[in-house]
């Protein structure tokens, strides 16, 4: 038929906006329909097929890991950014916003059983968020007695407030007074 275009396969010039598109789709739908959303659903949603999903991410894992660490990306810019001592209630509410956005990535390890990769660990986060920790503690933003462990205890509590809550308004005030509770610097 003359004048109707077809979709050109454009290889491996494509690669890195397949992958970029496979990774937004993933944490769009892992975050709305949980870690068990079909791949088909994910190659669908980023324009692509499923032997590209695959081929970027040969499971479902692999795919998981690869949004956490998109996130840490995003914590590590926020990091970077804010140098001052608000630095760590910035970190804190955007890791918030993570688990009450989607408690999927938690969901991971659980079903999984494994252990995150080096680069999106506890470990990981407890660096990333020590020093704006102290810079907090220092300007009476944050608690003095806190460690980057207790931190992660706190993010584990958020998660429990959003699993107790499965509708998003009701996690979000439950999450807000629970925080307020704790500490109202954490709001």
């Amino acid at each position: 038929m003359p004048g109707t275009a077809t979709p050109r396969n454009r290889g491996p010039a494509a690669a890195a906006e397949n992958r970029a598109a496979i990774l937004v789709a993933a944490h769009e739908l892992f975050a709305r329909q949980g870690y068990q959303v079909p791949l088909s659903a994910i190659a669908r949603a980023a324009g692509v097929g499923q032997g590209v999903l695959y081929r970027h991410f040969p499971d479902r894992l692999a795919l998981a890991w690869a949004v956490f660490a998109d996130n840490f990306a995003e914590l590590d810019r926020l990091a970077a950014t804010t140098p001052g001592p608000e630095c760590f209630g910035v970190l804190w509410r955007r890791l918030v916003a993570y688990v009450a956005a989607s408690n999927a990535f938690i969901e991971v390890v659980v079903e999984t059983r494994s252990r995150p990769p080096a680069d999106v660990g506890e470990e990981r986060l407890e660096l990333l968020i020590a020093e704006p920790l102290a810079r907090a503690q220092e300007s009476g933003l944050a608690d003095p007695a806190w460690t980057p462990r207790d931190v992660l205890l706190l993010l584990n509590m958020v998660y429990g407030l959003v699993l107790a809550h499965p509708e998003p308004e009701e996690a979000a005030d439950a999450v807000r007074r629970g925080l307020e509770l704790i500490d109202p610097r954490l709001v």
